[in-house]
């Protein structure tokens, strides 16, 4: 009963979050079926995003699925499995994704901008404040930053989750009050539940302990590559920060106005600021080459 009140007071405070960073998962933008974009949903994505900088908030969207465009666009059936021919798709889908973000952005007169990060933009101090400066003048002038890992000349961030690190990140690096990660999953849950029909939801996490970081172990989508592990590091690293986190499905891009409304959508880690934790100390002890 405790939880239900605190999740309920904790998400009734989301209105009031001025600086938003919105992962989408690649099983989030594909038609599952046939691998294609779902422009429906993109639009619908680009119009919350839209919505919420007209209501002054900064906005920041971490977008995975290059490599699902890619791959559809180089006409390849079955998902790529050697990390070169990942990394050419990345290639050729990451410019048609950004062709498509922009023009949706532009008929709601909305300014994108493209950020390409790589682990060592991280690890390095000079390229982390370089980055750091970047999206602050980017969200100085209104526009929305629009975020992937440069996978075509990067491998690490190919062989680790779906994006779901990257956001937080981003969610540290600029300081942001709220990381929504969105995902073909409703939240956390005490075991899978595509194999444990007893695995219970999880709606609100206080804090995250050594119990629950281990209901992360699940298998990855047909579409993306980040599973529930990758979320929960998420989790740890955003909510040391500063920042709420909310793990939410992206069946319908709805979902982003409910969470931002108060609505019990998905699973709710409260922040807990950690001075102690270092960024570059975390990406090393968790990531390694």
């Amino acid at each position: 009963m405790e939880d239900k009140i605190l999740d309920a007071q904790y998400r009734a405070e989301l209105k009031n979050k001025k600086r938003i960073v919105i992962k989408v998962g690649t099983s989030s933008l594909i038609h599952k079926e046939t691998g294609g974009l779902d422009l429906i949903k993109v639009e619908h994505l680009v119009r919350e995003l839209t919505d919420l900088r007209n209501k002054g908030k900064d906005v920041i969207l971490v977008t995975s699925g290059a490599i699902g465009v890619g791959r559809k666009a180089a006409g390849l059936q079955e998902k790529p499995e050697r990390v070169p021919l990942k990394q050419a798709c990345a290639a050729i889908g990451q410019a048609r994704l950004m062709m498509i973000y922009q023009k949706f952005f532009a008929e709601y007169n909305q300014v994108a901008a493209q950020i390409l990060m790589t682990r060592n933009t991280m690890l390095n101090a000079r390229n982390r404040r370089n980055a750091q400066n970047t999206f602050e003048e980017l969200m100085a002038l209104g526009a929305i930053p629009i975020v992937n890992a440069n996978d075509s000349i990067s491998t690490f961030e190919i062989l680790h989750g779906d994006n779901d690190t990257l956001s937080a990140v981003v969610a540290s690096l600029v300081g942001a009050d709220l990381l929504i990660l969105l995902s073909d999953i409703n939240g956390l849950y005490t075991d899978n539940p595509n194999t444990n029909p007893n695995a219970k939801f999880v709606p609100f996490v206080d804090t995250l302990d050594g119990e629950l970081m281990g209901m992360g172990k699940d298998a990855v989508s047909s579409v993306g590559t980040g599973g529930m592990a990758t979320k929960l590091l998420a989790a740890e690293l955003a909510t040391s920060a500063g920042a709420d986190m909310v793990i939410a499905n992206g069946r319908n891009m709805d979902v982003i106005h409910k969470i931002m409304d108060g609505q019990p959508y998905g699973t709710f880690f409260c922040s807990n600021e950690d001075d102690a934790l270092e960024l570059r100390e975390f990406l090393k002890e968790h990531f390694h080459e």
